[in-house]
């Protein structure tokens, strides 16, 4: 064992091959702990993971506390924590306050294959000699040949989660928010894939990858972060507890504590997981943004509603459509098109005929204050003709095979090369693409999707690249195949902040994506269908990616194919619009499906829950605020605010929307009552819209008709609406807001409220921005800042208060403001509700006032 600054190392041998590794852990100040292990003199250096990790985190001085002949344990962190290796067999233990909470290599399972010279060649008509292992580096798929550079060389090991019944994470599956055991069934796949109408309740691979598992327990909150972009299998065991009988008759059996066995195997790569150990919930997103990165803060526009289709025709059908939005009187803020508006499917150019002035339609939606968003796949066209092509092609942009000539497949434009965006160069160049005086057509509102980049490969193994294929600095494809989406992203996202100076936030979508693509944007769940099943399963599967830290999620309204019936269209857009990306999407061969098709009463309803979508907009700013800060997703699993409530645990059809929102969509056809777990014995829950209070510590049989859109306010919460929707997010900036304050039992209650300018960096780079707290407390609510930083002067002011759960009419409400004396407030007490309502109050939320309730 060697002792540095960096932690400790040890070498590892394996008796039968003797194999020699090297072995590093490595405890950070943030309470996480790295563990890595890699060849000790490998043939070359193995792929490790690029730009993912935003830094390396401070580590932590170890010392020894024990050692024995058997194991050596060292401490950190004041003693609370500690690490024991264990000499043979070789396993290693974290221990928290004296209790080993995670076994590395519990089971003994720990797999290294070793790079390996090239085989010698076996000459035609010659027997395979005894030793000769050429055959292992060639696999067939179909008609499909997979020749390896250096052998097999896949790794892998096992953990044992000690306590914990429950995992979660490892988006993206078309499955259940807690993960399956996999005994008896595949284990989970992360290798992303394009698949179009996919399987549900499936654990194989679907559009992107996080290698994040989050294990919960009343206790803690723990994770492993398993940093690999090949192809990796992740089998789950749970092992609940048990008796366990000792021989002896006057020894009482004793109770063992339930635990979950985890296995990863990964195609290449090195071993590299970071052990997370919270022990809170919230401190376990906040140690993974540290490592991966924030949730990149959205530009406003971006939380409203976004409508789109495969395709809008032309720029008539972009502007009716636009015009529809207006004269149904439906707030809405982004309109998109997909690949039919480019010429002939090259990217970065339009198809003359149908969009002849497409900087002139970027300019009429611009007046309305709404932006355009265009596709950008990473597929090139062969083109000897078209000039972005030759720049790629004679830029060496373009991912080869592994003859090394440029890789050739089909997607979208026919016969196509692939843009190698695992190379820095290569994003550079692509980020260029984005420049005005380059992307001609193009004007500062025009905004990104990044579709089909798995990489999706028509005539590919599993419709993608072949995992030969080679990369930037010779990488073999099947290293980098799970990055291919995350680099495009970023290079995209680099690109739009590059067109504007650096002064405006990006908003990019992409389809594929990995660990730390939060920093980029957001991303979606791809081709669903229109089903109730899909709708169902759209909600475990945004839970599971905000659990991952990919926050700014959706799914597409209605179904990207076939068509939904009104009721379905209606609950779907009730359920989107309470969750962070809220998009309309649908396939060409569909059916339109704007919202003023389906008849006046199906309109009214979309319009009901898109125009409560903006006026909840200052909230979800609140919440990414937070996220961007913090970590903390804006969407939640009940278990998150409610950790020791093992009934939340399994829930994935409801949902917390931040600390003070619980929703519960309506999920299944032609129903009249959904049951709702309102959790909490000493939690009191409010009804929205009716202000009714209901106590926590039960499930509640709630009828509902089709206007019904389940969703409770928590005591001891504050939330801020705006007053009114506007027609789009610059509307509603400016307008007044609305505080509901619901008091908990012992009428208290407190939130925040952020604002900046909702589309520059100027919150970040001159501090401009206001973060403000609204805090009840004694019948006094006070408004202070939140944080001594940032200045932010804005005219925004609170026009209305109401309080919920007030349990007997005030005899009068006064106001003060900071250096404007006291005023008495005409008031009203609706007794059945026990709700009290200010109005027009026009208190400056910038300014520091109180409301005294006598």
């Amino acid at each position: 064992m060697v002792l540095s600054e960096k932690g400790a190392r040890f070498e590892l041998l394996e008796p039968d091959t003797q194999t020699k590794l090297l072995l590093s852990v490595s405890p950070c100040k943030n309470d996480t702990v790295k563990i890595l292990v890699d060849e000790l003199r490998p043939l070359k250096a193995r792929y490790r993971v690029p730009d993912v990790m935003t830094g390396e985190p401070q580590c932590e001085q170890l010392r020894v506390v024990r050692q024995s002949q058997h194991s050596i344990t060292l401490s950190w962190s004041s003693g609370c924590h500690q690490v024991c290796v264990w000499h043979f067999p070789f396993r290693l233990e974290i221990l928290c306050e004296e209790e080993v909470v995670v076994t590395f290599n519990s089971k003994g399972k720990l797999w290294f294959e070793t790079l390996q010279d090239p085989p010698r060649v076996t000459p035609p008509g010659r027997e395979l000699e005894e030793d000769d292992t050429s055959f292992l580096w060639k696999e067939t798929f179909r008609q499909f040949e997979d020749v390896k550079a250096n052998c097999p060389s896949s790794i892998g090991s096992d953990f044992c989660l000690h306590g914990f019944s429950h995992v979660f994470g490892l988006p993206e599956h078309a499955d259940s928010l807690q993960l399956k055991d996999t005994r008896d069934g595949e284990p989970y796949r992360l290798y992303n894939l394009d698949v179009f109408a996919y399987e549900l309740h499936s654990r194989l691979g679907l559009y992107g990858s996080v290698p994040l598992l989050v294990a919960h327990k009343p206790e803690r909150t723990l994770g492993l972060f398993w940093l690999n972009a090949s192809e990796t299998f992740v089998n789950v065991y749970y092992r609940p507890s048990d008796h366990q009988n000792d021989q002896t008759p006057r020894v009482k059996r004793r109770r063992t504590q339930p635990q979950t066995d985890v296995r990863w195997l990964s195609e290449s790569g090195v071993i590299d997981c970071t052990v997370l150990l919270g022990p809170t919930p919230q401190q376990l997103f906040s140690q993974y943004a540290q490592l991966t990165g924030y949730q990149a803060l959205p530009p406003l526009f971006s939380l409203g509603y976004h409508q789109c289709r495969w395709n809008y025709d032309d720029e008539a059908d972009v502007k009716a459509v636009d015009a529809g939005f207006d004269h149904h009187d439906i707030p809405y803020d982004v309109i998109w098109l997909d690949i039919e508006h480019t010429e002939g499917k090259r990217y970065f150019t339009w198809d003359s005929a149908l969009f002849p002035d497409p900087a002139g339609l970027q300019r009429h939606l611009e007046k309305k204050r709404r932006k355009l968003v265009v596709i950008s796949d990473p597929h090139i066209k062969v083109d000897p003709d078209w000039l972005l092509y030759c720049e790629a092609r004679d830029g060496g942009h373009f991912v080869k095979n592994r003859e090394g000539q440029i890789y050739r497949g089909s997607c979208w434009p026919g016969e196509s090369s692939y843009l190698d965006f695992s190379s820095p160069d290569t994003r550079a160049w692509y980020s260029r693409c984005f420049g005005l005086e380059k992307y001609k057509g193009s004007t500062p509102s025009l905004f990104v999707w990044n579709d089909m980049n798995e990489p999706s490969v028509f005539d590919g193994p599993e419709k993608t690249m072949p995992k030969d294929a080679v990369h930037y600095g010779g990488l073999a494809h099947r290293e980098v195949h799970n990055l291919y989406g995350f680099h495009q992203h970023m290079a995209t996202f680099e690109g739009l902040i590059t067109r504007s100076g650096g002064s405006q936030r990006p908003f990019v979508l992409s389809r594929s994506f990995f660990a730390g693509s939060q920093r980029f944007g957001a991303v979606w769940t791809g081709d669903n269908a229109a089903s109730w099943d899909y709708l169902k399963i759209s909600i475990p599967m945004l839970l599971s990616l905000s659990v991952a830290g990919i926050a700014f999620c959706g799914a597409d309204v209605g179904g990207f194919v076939q068509d939904p019936e009104p009721e379905l269209l209606i609950r779907w857009y009730q359920a989107a619009a309470l969750q962070p990306f809220f998009r309309g999407h649908s396939a060409k061969m569909t059916k339109r499906r704007e919202p003023w098709l389906f008849g006046e009463e199906v309109t009214a309803a979309i319009r009901s829950v898109i125009e409560e979508r903006y006026c909840l907009l200052p909230y979800w700013y609140t919440l990414f605020h937070h996220s961007h800060t913090c970590g903390l997703p804006p969407l939640r699993p009940l278990w998150v605010e409610f950790p020791r409530e093992q009934n939340t645990f399994s829930v994935d059809n409801q949902y917390m929307i931040g600390r003070a929102l619980l929703a519960c969509p309506v999920t299944e056809p032609k129903v009249k009552e959904i049951q709702v777990l309102l959790p909490g014995s000493a939690e009191v829950w409010f009804d929205i819209h009716s202000a009714e209070g209901f106590k926590g510590g039960r499930t509640l049989s709630l009828p509902v008709t089709m206007d019904t859109v389940p969703v409770f306010q928590r005591g001891g919460s504050v939330v801020c609406r705006s007053t009114g929707s506007g027609s789009c997010t610059a509307d509603v900036q400016w307008m007044p807001l609305s505080i509901t304050v619901a008091l908990n039992s012992q009428g208290a209650a407190d939130g925040e409220l952020y604002l900046d300018d909702g589309h520059s960096f100027s919150y970040r780079d001159r501090k401009a921005f206001c973060l403000r707290r609204f805090n009840m407390l004694s019948g006094r609510l006070l408004c202070r800042p939140a944080s001594e930083e940032g200045t932010y002067e804005c005219e925004t002011v609170v026009q209305s208060v109401s309080i919920l759960g007030l349990k007997s009419k005030p005899s009068s409400v006064v106001v003060h403001v900071s250096g404007a004396g006291d005023t008495r407030a005409a008031f009203q007490y609706t007794e059945s509700c026990s709700t009290l309502t200010v109005n027009d109050l026009d208190l400056r939320v910038t300014t520091d006032w109180d409301i005294q309730i006598g």
